[in-house]
């Protein structure tokens, strides 16, 4: 693992600064070498230009930043997991399923099911990958209060019989998947123990706080990379709620922006160091200017705009239906998709 990799053999590395770094998530020379040489300044207690030689010689090390064919990064790309919604024609339009090593921002005005979908994807994401999960393990950083135990419970109860049998065998609940009985409430209990358990859940109180569990999820994904469940997906529910509330005004924008960009790329940063799908909740603003179509806007302006790699809007339709909508993707075509929210998870319509 990249873990056992041995920092002291860079330059300007002692044991002392390696411990430091070690401490805050850099553990390999692939997470050193992505980072900036201020934030290795601030990390290691070294100077700017002593950490700038630092991370050029982790580069070397790990012979990455430089160019590469195409057909090499076709080959990395087929690394990249597909994390399912558990809704087919939802994951049609993302060609799959949720990806690994990509930023999903899910948007859309309250009870759209934003929450609903966050709570979906810790559940699919310890599923088979023959049933559309990752068998990895979930990290859920909440600032809205949304995450909800029960919630998990409820949808793994609603998942089909062959897929909790299957996951049953995953999990270690039974010996073997001809052991596994969906139908047995004490193996249900079980496997919804243990699909709680690889949950890793926190709740952000501001906007600094955020941040910093942002950087603590870095670590314990890195740490998790050998485990039998590795993480595959980290959840911010929602990503926006505290810098708009901590940062009013236009005067305030510009560090507000800045904050939040820094807060994104910590976040892209764990899905590509450890081939995690990475999904974030947005709130929403009205545009009082708006005469023709959805007055509904995203907040987080362009920064977020740009950093996301996928953006799907959650739009409420009668009763329980929801309309899915592919706003902005680099591969794909935008579309649309129905689904319904019910007791038991997201259900295809």
């Amino acid at each position: 693992m990249a873990a056992t990799e041995d920092l002291e053999d860079l330059p300007g590395v002692g044991p002392a600064t390696a411990e430091k770094l070690r401490e805050n998530g850099y553990e390999s020379y692939q997470g050193i070498a992505v980072a900036s040489p201020g934030e290795l300044s601030n990390t290691a207690d070294v100077g700017e230009s002593s950490a700038a030689d630092i991370i050029q010689a982790a580069r070397e090390a790990a012979d990455i930043g430089g160019f590469e064919s195409g057909a090499t990064v076709l080959e990395r790309r087929e690394q990249i997991g597909k994390l399912s919604w558990g809704v087919e024609e939802v994951d049609e339009l993302l060609g799959g399923g949720v990806e690994t090593q990509s930023i999903t921002e899910v948007y859309g005005e309250f009870g759209a099911g934003k929450s609903q979908v966050t709570h979906q994807l810790a559940v699919t994401v310890q599923l088979p990958a023959e049933h559309g999960g990752l068998e990895g393990s979930a990290i859920f950083i909440d600032s809205e209060d949304t995450f909800r135990p029960e919630r998990i419970e409820q949808m793994v109860n609603g998942l089909d019989d062959e897929t909790i049998e299957a996951t049953m065998a995953l999990h270690g609940v039974v010996g073997e998947e001809s052991d596994a009985d969906a139908g047995d409430e004490s193996l249900v209990d079980d496997l919804v123990e243990s699909m709680l358990d690889k949950i890793h859940v926190a709740k952000a109180f501001n906007s600094n706080h955020q941040i910093l569990l942002a950087e603590k999820a870095q670590e314990i994904a890195s740490e998790s990379q050998d485990d039998e469940f590795p993480v595959r997906l980290l959840a911010v529910d929602s990503l926006t709620a505290h810098f708009r509330a901590e940062y009013v005004g236009r005067g305030e924008l510009a560090e507000r922006q800045q904050k939040l960009n820094k807060h994104l790329h910590d976040l892209m940063r764990v899905g590509d160091l450890n081939n995690t799908a990475v999904v974030v909740t947005n709130q929403v603003a009205s545009n009082p200017d708006s005469f023709f179509g959805d007055p509904t806007q995203p907040i987080g302006g362009n920064i977020l705009g740009h950093t996301s790699t996928f953006r799907m809007y959650l739009r409420k339709s009668k009763g329980n239906k929801r309309i899915v909508k592919l706003v902005d993707a680099p591969n794909l075509p935008d579309g649309e998709a129905v689904m319904r929210v019910e007791e038991g998870g997201l259900m295809a319509e």
